[in-house]
């Protein structure tokens, strides 16, 4: 996780999806505070290709702040807060 590169568009879409209601419209499939946010709607709002929203959602699930959720065709994407509190913990204590 120390090695991938902070990147901006990753840390928005981290705080998107901690309102996703708020910041995404309502979704015909799934609720986005449980399932998610599909992600060519992440990509619409990053204003980005697809596949570079697909690259920049991969690299945060793999690093595990955020969960993937199949639900139809679409894979959805939400916040793992207890991954991210674990991490935020790791650094206050001077990891």
């Amino acid at each position: 996780m120390l090695r991938t590169p902070v990147s901006e568009r990753r840390l928005d879409i981290l705080e998107w999806l901690k309102e996703p209601a708020r910041h995404f419209p309502t979704q015909r499939h799934g609720d986005p505070v449980e399932d998610g946010v599909p992600a060519d709607v992440i990509a619409t709002k990053l204003g980005v290709r697809r596949q570079v929203a697909d690259t920049h959602l991969a690299l945060l699930a793999d690093i595990g702040l955020l969960r993937a959720k199949r639900i139809r065709r679409r894979t959805y994407y939400r916040r793992d807060e207890m991954r991210i509190a674990e991490v935020a913990r790791m650094f206050d204590k001077g990891w």
